[in-house]
């Protein structure tokens, strides 16, 4: 009896502890923050790529009653911080998260400066990092040195060869020559494109006859323009940030300058330059793309309009989206074990608005490199075998009124 009496007690022991461990394994909330610019120069960004997808996702994953850990929904409790677009505000407040508050997870600023400042930090922490707008060439030796990171938007490499790979093959069409203007903006983003541009025009046989960088914050881009239009170019590059972009568009429709291929930066996939710019935005290429006939992004397009009241970009916002449920997927596979989420993130396969989604060795690979404005949706246009990818118009129409 009391070898019976003791195992019992044991059973009754364990039972115990696994109530408490199903308990600790499915609390009253789960607390996700973040960082994010919504004031200084990266506002503009942030608020159409980054924050309105954080704000969608956990109204929807709430709305379904939380995240599933075990038996058990689980809402989201969200506490953010303005950044005021400062590496140094986005440390300290990734570092009071953490410390202070005490959160579960830590989605990642906007942008390439942002999230290589607190890349190191959430390494140290602990925290899987979804660096998400993060476009650099370091990315393979990142996510080697940062094991809890992964990087969604491909390389800079990447974007620049494919781009001059669809020019090349508008070239030998006969579609466009061989002359090439370029700009780009005098930071590591443009720094990165451009070099790999400059190298992939030269092994293509492109003539780059302008090449110029100017500083971030540079208003008025006419001059640039002027010079470059004087060199008479068949394509125009522009490697700008969201409101570069604007303005090297509305200097290029005052200056007339309109080559047969017009590409630029940052912020062309936004629905602000389809807004600002109306049927002239047509023929314009940027970086980015989506399969817009996809029925999960055409689905995607309705819930964000719904619930955020205006329309997603067409590059990063979605593949944002497909972050934050490849982490959801993750986290409802093995819980709230922070490095248990980051190997499921690394190995897993993941269900998706952008479809199926698998990282390899901490990147997503399979990524728009440039859109087209056709008809007034910004379509993926290269890589050119990438499904959903349709044909460039070429040349550009000329600007209207």
């Amino acid at each position: 009896m009391r070898r019976v009496s003791a195992a019992l007690a044991a059973a009754l022991g364990l039972f115990a502890l696994g109530a408490e461990a199903l308990a600790q394994a499915a609390p009253d909330k789960v607390k996700i923050g973040y960082a994010i610019s919504k004031t200084g120069p990266f506002t503009g960004g942030a608020s159409i790529t980054t924050l309105p997808v954080y704000q969608l996702w956990v109204k929807e994953v709430n709305a379904a009653g939380g995240l599933k850990i075990g038996d058990k929904r689980v809402p989201i409790e969200v506490i953010e911080y303005d950044d005021r677009s400062n590496s140094e505000e986005a440390i300290k407040a990734i570092e009071r998260l953490a410390s202070q508050d005490k959160v579960d997870f830590i989605l990642p600023p906007w942008g390439t400066g942002q999230n290589l400042a607190v890349g190191p930090i959430l390494n140290r922490l602990g925290y899987p990092h979804l660096a998400v707008t993060t476009n650099t060439n370091r990315a393979p030796e990142l996510a080697k040195r940062w094991p809890n990171a992964s990087f969604w938007l491909g390389l800079p490499s990447d974007i620049s060869v494919e781009m001059v790979a669809l020019l090349k093959s508008l070239r030998d069409k006969g579609e466009i020559g061989p002359t090439v203007a370029m700009i780009a903006v005098s930071d590591q983003f443009g720094i990165e494109l451009s070099t790999a541009a400059r190298d992939a025009f030269a092994k293509a046989g492109f003539k780059l006859a302008y090449d110029k960088s100017y500083p971030a914050g540079t208003q008025d881009m006419q001059p640039m323009l002027k010079d470059a239009m004087a060199t008479s170019p068949d394509v125009f590059v522009s490697f700008s940030y969201p409101s570069d972009t604007l303005a090297v568009t509305d200097a290029a429709k005052v200056l007339g300058f309109n080559p047969k291929v017009f590409f630029t930066g940052v912020g062309t996939a936004f629905p602000l330059f389809k807004q600002r710019f109306g049927g002239n935005a047509d023929g314009v290429m940027g970086i980015g793309g989506w399969n817009a006939d996809s029925p999960l992004l055409k689905d995607y397009l309705e819930r964000h309009k719904a619930g955020v009241g205006r329309e997603p970009d067409r590059w990063a916002n979605p593949i944002t989206f497909a972050s934050l449920q490849a982490l959801q997927q993750a986290i409802e596979r093995v819980g709230l074990d922070r490095a248990a989420v980051i190997k499921e993130l690394q190995n897993g396969t993941f269900e998706t608005i952008i479809g199926k989604v698998k990282l390899e060795g901490g990147l997503l690979k399979d990524v728009w490199a440039v859109g087209q404005w056709q008809g007034g949706e910004f379509y993926g246009i290269a890589p050119t075998k990438k499904d959903g990818a349709r044909a460039a118009i070429v040349p550009k129409p000329a600007w209207g009124p």
